[in-house]
């Protein structure tokens, strides 16, 4: 079985990385602090490769067209396979990575590995751009977009841009929704979900209660109104989201 997971940076992907690596799945050869397969070197490439192939239609929409439909570049397959090396030539019955900026490649991905098991992992917005991340600006992938100094600003423009690239790949067949905060708030019960999901034991890691909602003493800028629709599908407009100060 192959598993990956699917989540911005800065989303608490970490917790799924180690439960899993906790639970015996084979995550690669050398890992860092949270999680992620290293070094990351080619992925990061992969994902440039990639982005050629994505056009901005302004504001918040692009065009995934031809990475949805077209070939997959040959450099792309290889950078990825030499990325992945020690997981795909592990003999682990169980294996898999993490890294989020296997979220920007997600169309290329699913095509590449179609019978994989896939976590697709959100976290609220307000929180997930409270700390920095090496894909807050999409512009150091090659991806386009409306460049900004704010930095806050950025950052949601990437969680935005992470969340539109997965809506617009056509789901594969083993796929899973897992949101960090009933992973940390409701822990027992979502662990049974993912259980089931994949069919094997999963291990209690240690969370922290406090990682949720950290948004609501926040002094900065955190609400922009372009996340609006998407809180409301993952339901994080529950009465106090405070929304408004953005475009």
């Amino acid at each position: 079985m192959l598993i990956t997971i699917i989540g911005r940076g800065h989303g608490g992907t970490r917790a799924i990385s180690h439960t899993l690596s906790e639970s015996g799945v084979y995550m690669g050869a050398q890992l860092n602090a949270s999680g992620d397969l290293i070094p990351p070197q080619e992925m990061y490439e992969a994902c440039r490769v990639m982005s050629r192939n994505v056009r901005h239609l302004g504001g918040m929409s692009w065009d995934f067209s031809k990475v949805i439909d077209g070939p997959i570049d040959p450099e792309f397959t290889r950078l990825i396979e030499s990325y992945l090396s020690s997981v795909l030539q592990s003999d682990a019955e169980n294996k898999g990575w993490k890294i989020p900026e296997t979220t920007l490649v997600y169309p290329w991905i699913a095509r590449m590995f179609p019978d994989a098991y896939y976590i697709h992992w959100t976290r609220d917005p307000r929180d997930a751009i409270l700390g920095s991340h090496v894909t807050d600006d999409l512009a150091d992938f090659g991806i386009p977009y409306d460049h900004t100094d704010d930095v806050r600003r950025r950052r949601a423009i990437s969680w935005k841009y992470q969340r539109e690239i997965v809506k617009a790949t056509p789901p594969p067949k083993r796929t899973i929704d897992v949101r960090f905060e009933d992973f940390v708030l409701d822990q027992d019960a979502t662990l049974q979900r993912i259980e089931e999901f994949l069919g094997i034991p999963l291990a209690k890691i240690e969370v922290k209660p406090e990682a949720v909602g950290r948004w609501k003493t926040d002094e900065g800028e955190h609400d922009f109104d372009f996340l609006r629709e998407d809180m409301e599908e993952l339901g994080y407009t529950n009465g106090d989201c405070g929304m408004g100060n953005g475009e």
